[in-house]
C-alpha cells in the first residue's frame, strides 16, 4: 500500500513509518521543515515537504494522487497557542480530507484524543483549546460519506515500549494512558481493515493483542 501520512515528523508518524516500511508499503510522510527529511528517511519513509497551513486543495489532493489511504497525525504541539491549534489540529485535518476527496483515497485515518469535544470547557484554557480543535476536526470527518474513515481516540501517550496489548473500543475506555508505539500498530492494524470505517475508537492500554482487539470490532 501506499500510505500518505500528515505530520510525518511527529512521534506517533515516525513510528508508523517504521512498521509501514517494515512490511513493505510506501509511507510518505508530509512535512513542514525540510530538514526532517533525513529523519524519515532513517524511519524508512519517504518525505514530501508540504506545509498544511498554507497549502491548497489542488497541492494537497496532488500528494495524494494514487494513495491507498490517508493519515493525519499531525499536531501543533503542547507549547503552541490556541491559534496555531486550530490551524493545524482542525483546519489541516478538514484540509487533509478535503484533499483526499478530490484524490480519490477514500481511506482516511486521524489520530485524535480521548475527551476530543467541540464544546468542550476542560479546566485547563490550553488543553480546552487543544480539545476543541480536535472535537472540531473530528465533526468534520465524520460528516465525509466519502470517506471511509476511522478516527482513533488514545489516552495519554507515554514513550513506554510497546506492550501489543490494548483496550480499544467503539464506546468508552476510562482514562489510561497508552505507548506511542502501540498507536502506531493499532494505525496499521487499521488501515489493514476496512470493516472499522465509520467508528470513533478509544484507546488505551490493556489485554488484548493489537489483532484481535482490531477483530472484534468488524
Amino acid at each position: 500500500m501506499r500510505i500518505v501520512i500528515a505530520g510525518g515528523h511527529g512521534q506517533i508518524a515516525l513510528r508508523l513509518e517504521r512498521l509501514l516500511s517494515a512490511r513493505g508499503d510506501t509511507a510518505v510522510g508530509l512535512i513542514r521543515n525540510p530538514a526532517q527529511a533525513d529523519d524519515l528517511r532513517q524511519a524508512g519513509g519517504e518525505p514530501l515537504v508540504l506545509d498544511l497551513e498554507s497549502a491548497t486543495v489542488d497541492s494537497v489532493a496532488a500528494a495524494l494522487a494514487g494513495a491507498d489511504a490517508a493519515v493525519f497525525a499531525a499536531g501543533a504541539g503542547a507549547g503552541s497557542g490556541a491559534d496555531r491549534k486550530q490551524t493545524v489540529d482542525r483546519d489541516a485535518a478538514v484540509l487533509l480530507a478535503d484533499a483526499a476527496e478530490r484524490a480519490g483515497v477514500r481511506r482516511f485515518l486521524i489520530v485524535s484524543s480521548m475527551g476530543a469535544d467541540a464544546q468542550s470547557s476542560y479546566e485547563e484554557p490550553g488543553f480546552a483549546a487543544y480539545l476543541r480543535a480536535k472535537g472540531a476536526a473530528d465533526d468534520a470527518i465524520r460528516a465525509r460519506t466519502s470517506l471511509d474513515w476511522t478516527i482513533l481516540r488514545p489516552g495519554a501517550l507515554t514513550d513506554d515500549p510497546g506492550t501489543g496489548r490494548v483496550r480499544l473500543s467503539a464506546d468508552h475506555t476510562g482514562r489510561g494512558s497508552v505507548p506511542r508505539d502501540d498507536v502506531a500498530a493499532v494505525l496499521v492494524a487499521l488501515l489493514d481493515a476496512p470493516g472499522t470505517a465509520g467508528l470513533t475508537l478509544e484507546l488505551i492500554s490493556g489485554d488484548t493483542g493489537i489483532a484481535a482487539a482490531v477483530q472484534q470490532l468488524t
